[in-house]
């Protein structure tokens, strides 16, 4: 999915929930509820225009956000490619929890996966795949860049481009992500 789609905040979810079995058969829509606030619901641009094409009008949108500015950073070791979820997907889904970015880290430093158990949908760890895929993997949001910078220098020390990455986030905070421009 191109990093350039747009992630929407709607908060509609009556006509979501009316919508969605009209979208037509074999068509994946991925919605997101805010954790936050309830009522609020976070989706990319591909799950929009199915629900909008299967609506009597347009879901009205209460924030837009461009979808590279919810960067993704793959850890080099990532294996079950296949599995990896829709990026739209996992940026709605980083969205709903208050992130701004999101690392994989499925991995350990020996090549194992690493196990987690979350304890709430509010922790920033937390597992996703593709739908169908074979493997789950796990997935750190962040809420800010210092977090980032952090939890990336720790996790991945020994490799330049993640610190790189943390530091390069375009945004310092949540609020600052969704600010109207």
């Amino acid at each position: 999915m191109s990093s350039a789609a747009m992630l929407y905040l709607v908060g509609d979810g009556p006509e979501i929930v009316r919508c969605r079995p009209l979208v037509p058969r074999g068509q994946l829509v991925e919605v997101w509820p805010d954790l936050y606030t309830p009522g609020q619901f976070w989706m990319g641009s591909a799950s929009k225009r199915l629900l909008d094409a299967a609506g009597d009008a347009p879901l009205a949108s209460l924030c837009e956000v461009r979808g590279a500015d919810v960067p993704i950073y793959y850890d080099p070791r990532q294996v079950d490619a296949e599995s990896l979820p829709v990026e739209e997907s996992l940026r709605g889904r980083v969205l709903s929890g208050r992130g701004i970015a999101v690392a994989c880290i499925t991995f350990d430093d020996l090549g194992e996966r690493r196990p987690h158990e979350p304890a709430s949908p509010g922790d920033p760890i937390f597992y996703l795949r593709r739908p169908g895929g074979s493997a789950a993997h796990l997935w750190r949001l962040f809420r800010t860049k210092g977090e980032a910078k952090a939890y990336l220098g720790e996790f991945y020390g020994h490799d330049p481009q993640a610190r790189e990455w943390a530091s390069a986030l375009p945004c310092e905070s949540y609020d600052e992500l969704v600010q109207p421009s």
